[in-house]
């Protein structure tokens, strides 16, 4: 059963109460790596319940720059396990589990005239290649890297500076449509394999073997026992699991509109002076946005619901991205920001520290670790090499628990969507690209009127697709449709413009 509303959600959590047999598998966390492992988990056979404190994606998960990375930025920093695994991860996202959800996005490095650096960046492009070869990904998913005439550039960041343009450089990695619809797909797919999904639902006193869990919404609470447990909270792990010590990094992006960029099809890519491996990027973005990000700053003290960046933050990806610009952009161009917390391990070296030394150094692999004998950690690690660590997990919990499983299949598992993607159809392109074959579906299930029409101003999301992620995607609110199961909310103006048509639509759908 693919369908996630409020009627399963209360009929599942009645069923968890009421049960006398242990889960084997219970995750804690409705975020990218939580929804991994309960797809895992329930396709190797396992009895297995997601709770997540909010809802799916509430928070880094839905924060990235939404792209499905290669690696090259750790092949930079000699990080070749890592580069590696995300190459073979990224293959396998882009050719059977989420293919729909992804396209190749080129990545264009205008040469502005130093001979030294387009020559760094050229060799780079040439290993990230490589990778993409050692991972098998064919170039007809994702092009090899390529010289670009002053033309080509243009056409594809038609906002790039003229001054002493000699062309450009360019390579390709994917880009998901959105990150928090990569969730949403997941957490489904793991529901048709009988997976519980359970949001709104906090987990207090959580041990190897269960946890008190409350539904946020009724306000009752009951014990649920489990086999396994596995701490899936990314920056809030430290809170379940008190043995857990991170060194949360904050990313920030800037929004801006993508007609300030020239309505840009590829991403604008500028080096950061004094760095071999990191870049700001200006990305071509659904809802007509670009993205301009990001930053890698300490994020010390409590973790916050919603991370806000800083005005430096704001000031030097304006700074970063101004100088590959034929017009300069200013804080009046930014119509939104946002920013996520990474999930960093700390180590507590002299490398790492603990609020010293360079985030460029602390590790972005995962750990996966066992505490209370079945309490199962995975920290660390991204959003790209999520099924990579929710395999690691599940395979830790089946040892720690002495669990009965099947092997992993998730590598060839396809996510709902992924099976072909309309084709001949008069419905929006925006609604195929994130829904994939499942397009046809939000239409044919759609009970309000006027099921095309956007659901607000020239907007391009349906009134179709908010009913659909209450009916299927499991949203109880408007606020999990404006900033999850769509980013409207990602400028407060369009939030504002949509919320009384979203929110009619919830009440309808749930009585309200």
């Amino acid at each position: 059963m693919s369908t996630l509303d409020a009627r399963h959600r209360e009929a599942g959590l009645a069923a968890l109460a009421e049960s006398a047999e242990p889960l084997d598998v219970l995750v804690i966390g409705g975020g990218i790596t939580g929804v991994g492992v309960a797809l895992d988990a329930a396709t190797r056979g396992l009895r297995v319940a997601l709770v997540e404190a909010n809802d799916l994606a509430f928070g880094t998960s839905r924060w990235s720059s939404k792209l499905v990375h290669g690696g090259l930025r750790y092949l930079a920093g000699g990080h070749l396990p890592i580069a590696y695994e995300s190459a073979v991860e990224r293959h396998h996202l882009m050719t059977g589990i989420a293919p729909h959800l992804i396209r190749p996005l080129r990545q264009v490095v205008p040469d502005l005239g130093s001979r030294r650096s387009s020559a760094l960046i050229a060799t780079g492009f040439r290993a990230g290649d490589l990778l993409r070869r050692a991972a098998r990904t064919p170039s007809s998913v994702l092009p090899g890297p390529a010289r670009l005439s002053i033309g080509e550039t243009l056409e594809l960041c038609p906002a790039t500076s003229r001054g002493g343009l000699r062309g450009g450089l360019a390579s390709t990695d994917g880009q998901l449509v959105d990150d928090a619809r990569l969730v949403v797909a997941v957490a489904r797919t793991a529901a048709v394999f009988g997976a519980g999904i359970h949001t709104y639902t906090r987990a207090d006193q959580v041990t190897g073997s269960g946890a008190r869990l409350t539904d946020t919404r009724s306000g009752q609470s009951f014990d649920v026992a489990a086999r396994t447990v596995v701490n899936a909270t990314g920056v809030w792990a430290g809170d379940v699991d008190p043995s857990v010590r991170l060194r949360p990094s904050r990313g920030t992006h800037l929004v801006v509109d993508a007609a300030t960029f020239g309505d840009p099809v590829g991403a604008l890519t500028v080096p950061v002076a004094g760095s071999i491996s990191r870049f700001v990027f200006a990305l071509p973005e659904q809802l007509g946005r670009v993205y301009v990000g990001l930053t890698d700053v300490d994020a010390p003290g409590p973790v916050p619901d919603v991370p806000q960046p800083s005005d430096d933050e704001i000031d030097f990806l304006i700074d970063a991205i101004n100088p590959a610009l034929q017009q300069p952009i200013s804080r009046a161009d930014v119509i939104g920001t946002f920013a996520g917390l990474r999930p960093l391990i700390d180590q507590g070296g002299p490398e790492s520290g603990t609020g010293t030394g360079d985030l460029a150094d602390v590790s972005r692999r995962h750990r996966v670790s066992v505490t209370d004998r079945t309490l199962v950690g995975v920290i660390g690690g991204k959003l790209t090499t999520y099924r990579r660590m929710a395999q690691d997990a599940v395979d830790a919990a089946v040892a720690a628990g002495g669990l009965t499983a099947g092997a992993c299949i998730t590598t060839t598992t396809p996510l709902i969507g992924a099976a072909g993607m309309p084709r001949n159809t008069e419905l929006p392109a925006s609604m195929v690209r994130r829904f994939g074959s499942e397009a046809r579906k939000v239409v044919a299930t759609a009970q309000l009127d006027r099921p095309l029409e956007p659901i607000a101003g020239q907007l391009d999301v349906t009134r179709a697709e908010v009913e659909f992620a209450v009916s299927h995607e499991g949203a109880l609110t408007a606020d999990d449709i404006l900033h999850r199961r769509t980013r409207i909310g990602l400028v407060d103006a369009d939030a504002d413009l949509a919320r009384d048509a979203v929110q009619e639509i919830v009440d309808k759908k749930l009585g309200g």
